[in-house]
């Protein structure tokens, strides 16, 4: 009895796959002066942006090698309550976001920080702000992750946060195969356009 044949790939996350190992390339061209200096300047823009300085709780993550690092944000808005994520696996894969202290992080094997598990949880409908990390977005605001899907679920969750991509301008996609549950960030910031609203005129 011969095998059932395979079922036929996806082609949208063959797709992103492909766009995944472009951007990675293209990210680790930038020199390491390039990127301080680019992050820089994007956690400038987000220092004087409206809804984080009258945020009272927000969500924010610590770089991946990399990766935009926002942290010094943390010591410039003090006034607010910051929490960053952890990835669970069990039941159900999510992010859970705990109170950030940073002498209480523990290395993840992906080679980010994360809060010790014991911090307290921060509840998703409890964020004014979520400032959300990706490979590359597009300027609509949709953004092309790592593939485990994590902040599709969070953004699916429907929180009442306003949501900001954060990425280097060099990793601003023309396009990105969608599928039905990707969701676009309300506003995008990089170091050359600042902030912008990703939010269809009119």
């Amino acid at each position: 009895m011969s095998a059932s044949p395979a079922p036929p790939a996806d082609p949208i996350r063959l797709a992103k796959r492909e766009l995944r190992d472009h951007c990675r390339q293209r990210r680790d061209r930038l020199d390491e002066a390039h990127r301080t200096q680019a992050s820089e300047r994007i956690v400038s823009a987000l220092a004087r942006w409206g809804p984080l300085l009258s945020a009272r709780v927000a969500f924010t993550y610590l770089p991946m090698p990399g990766e935009v690092d926002v942290q010094p944000l943390m010591s410039l808005l003090p006034h607010v309550r910051w929490a960053i994520p952890r990835l669970v696996h069990e039941p159900v894969r999510r992010l859970a976001f705990h109170v950030y202290e940073p002498g209480r992080l523990i290395q993840h094997r992906y080679g980010m920080l994360e809060p010790d598990p014991a911090l307290p949880e921060v509840a998703l409908e409890g964020a004014n702000v979520i400032i959300v990390p990706g490979l590359g977005f597009t300027r609509g605001g949709h953004r092309l992750g790592y593939g485990g899907g994590y902040y599709d679920r969070l953004l699916a969750a429907g929180a009442p946060a306003v949501t900001v991509g954060v990425c280097f301008e060099a990793l601003v996609l023309e396009d990105l195969p969608l599928a039905a549950h990707d969701l676009a960030v309300e506003y995008l910031v990089t170091e050359d356009a600042g902030l912008r609203s990703c939010r269809p005129a009119g």
